[in-house]
């Protein structure tokens, strides 16, 4: 078929066509926003990508249009397709229909550490010989893609809580069916769709009611979010990690970069690894607990996690100018910032740290989270925050909480300038945002270099 996709440069999406290409479709697709690394990688697996919405894109019409969620009705390609009768799914549904329904589904849920978590599960299969196919949410860096179809009938699928389409608001991840779950964590985000905590809860019922009986559900010990949900029903064999749970770590390094593992009080191995920060050490377990239950032995595991390379935008090195380093994070919700921000500062407790924030994501567009983001940036010596022109509050809020010295600006110039005129070596920047954040990455080296 020719399967056109509106909306192909987000992390879901672009994976979905990545799978799409190999199963020998045509794919074409547009976008708003387009930017690496999502963009470099459809280019590199030969998929067209169509800048904007002109409905021209759409002549003569492809066999099958699979629309984003980010789509909405006013969008020019999805009056057309409506208008003129188009056949239309959501992504996750071409990817049920087409893919997964007769596949062993190990999905990731969790308000943080999907893609990060997922990636592991995924690298600690292939490692281990299971050749499993995956759709994560970021570029894996053990395999450079974000998607493949894999050899096996393993597929580990980033499960996301979003809503699915403009005409299908259940989560993404009800579609999905899977045999292996690991439910993360579970907190308020997404305010955008979700009305309150018992909303996002309810998704991760419906989710929780398509895992089968002979299927198994990993979750954390004793957090209250995820027990009030297992407690509206739960069919499956279940599994907790955590110090009174079935699957604990012994960290013998308090950055978290090596831990033995225990299952049901008995060391079955070792992860000794380039990762930091407790967050890490979780998202590991759940890993190795999810693998288990394809047959992966807990000690192959932990030696394939030795070598796991984080995905791109999860504490990514970015480069080191003058002694001063500088680092990308996907980081957007406060509990995130502040892990992000606990591991690195483990990682290096000598170190200053400059956070440098784009309060960018629909929630915090709206403002729910931004009376948490002072506390969750206290790791940090010195804060720098962008003022997005799409916020209607004033990000100078945020600097007024903090403690320590902050900085607000809505000109990204002026915000780099700042940066480096502060920087001192020995120092460490920190950048967070879960979009482009105008290329302020390289903007930092190149400004540092000039120094």
């Amino acid at each position: 078929m020719h399967i056109h996709i509106l909306g192909i440069c987000g992390t879901f999406m672009g994976g979905a066509a990545t799978l799409a290409t190999k199963l020998g479709h045509k794919v074409t697709g547009s976008d708003a926003n387009v930017y690496p690394p999502m963009s470099t990688m459809l280019e590199s697996q030969g998929i067209e990508i169509i800048q904007g919405y002109d409905p021209e894109q759409l002549k003569p019409a492809p066999d099958l249009v699979v629309i984003g969620n980010a789509m909405s009705r006013g969008n020019p390609c999805v009056e057309y397709v409506l208008n003129n009768n188009l056949r239309y799914t959501s992504g996750p549904q071409w990817l049920q229909d087409y893919l997964l329904h007769d596949r062993w589904v190990m999905a990731v849920a969790g308000t943080h550490g999907k893609t990060t978590t997922a990636s592991m599960l995924a690298w600690i299969l292939d490692d281990c010989g299971y050749q499993p196919g995956f759709l994560v949410g970021g570029v894996l860096g053990n395999f450079g893609v974000s998607a493949r179809l894999g050899e096996s009938m393993f597929f580990v699928v980033e499960a996301d809580e979003y809503d699915s389409a403009f005409f299908d608001k259940r989560s993404k991840f009800v579609h999905y069916h899977p045999r292996t779950l690991i439910m993360n964590n579970l907190e308020f985000d997404h305010a955008d769709i979700f009305d309150d905590l018992k909303a996002i809860q309810r998704q991760f019922h419906h989710l929780v009611r398509t895992v089968p009986g002979n299927g198994r559900i990993l979750a954390p010990y004793g957090v209250k979010n995820i027990d009030e949900t297992l407690a509206m029903g739960c069919w499956s064999e279940l599994e907790y990690i955590g110090d009174d749970g079935h699957w604990r770590a012994d960290k013998k390094l308090a950055d978290g970069s090596v831990f033995d593992v225990y299952l049901d009080d008995q060391l079955v191995g070792t992860v000794d690894w380039a990762l930091v920060g407790d967050h890490n050490v979780n998202n590991a377990l759940m890993a190795i607990a999810a693998a288990r239950h394809v047959g992966v032995t807990a000690n192959l595991a932990c030696d394939a996690l030795a070598k796991f390379i984080n995905t791109k935008r999860r504490l990514e090195y970015k480069g080191e100018v003058n002694g001063i380093t500088v680092y990308d994070d996907f980081a957007h919700h406060p509990t995130a910032i502040e892990l992000t921000l606990g591991g690195l500062r483990a990682k290096l407790p000598q170190s200053r740290i400059l956070a440098v924030l784009e309060p960018r994501s629909n929630t915090m567009k709206l403002g729910v989270h931004k009376h948490d983001l002072a506390p969750a940036l206290a790791a940090a010596n010195e804060v720098f925050l962008f003022q997005p022109d799409n916020i209607p509050w004033s990000v100078q809020e945020i600097a007024d909480q903090c403690p320590q010295p902050a900085f607000c600006s809505d000109n990204i110039d002026t915000l780099v300038a700042n940066i480096v005129e502060s920087a001192q070596v020995g120092d460490t920047i920190l950048v967070m945002s879960n979009g482009g954040f105008s290329g302020i990455h390289d903007k930092l080296l190149a400004a540092l270099t000039a120094k």
